[in-house]
């Protein structure tokens, strides 16, 4: 079974992500805050981790280039997830090693395509 890493502080985006994933059939896990998400990616290695960019302390951009710099979780491709609709914060992101990175509120069918096309690189 895939398992997706959730890496949101707002309770209602982190439930409305994992709605839409488990009805797919993924395995889920979550965590609050970037701190918190690289410790979860480094002991659960999931498949995929969805970050978002705007949270306390340890924001996406340096919880993605954490975990995309250190080889135990190098592998796991991040998708990052933002209200921040700029091509200068894709570009960043891109710079901090996600995979992909899309703007909320987030389709169920990007969201989608957007999982496979990761799994499948």
């Amino acid at each position: 079974m895939t398992c997706v890493l959730i890496i949101d502080d707002s309770p209602t985006e982190t439930y409305v992500y994992e709605m839409m994933l488990k009805k797919k059939g993924y395995e889920v896990i979550t965590a609050e805050n970037g701190a918190d998400g690289v410790v979860q990616a480094k002991r659960q290695q999931p498949d995929v981790i969805l970050m978002d960019i705007v949270m306390p302390g340890l924001n996406g951009f340096q919880a993605t280039r954490q975990l995309t710099k250190a080889t135990e979780t190098s592998h796991i491709p991040v998708i990052m997830i933002s209200t921040k609709n700029q091509e200068t914060d894709r570009v960043w992101g891109q710079r901090q090693g996600a995979s992909n990175y899309l703007v909320k509120p987030v389709a169920q069918t990007a969201l989608m395509s957007a999982i496979d096309d990761v799994l499948k690189a």
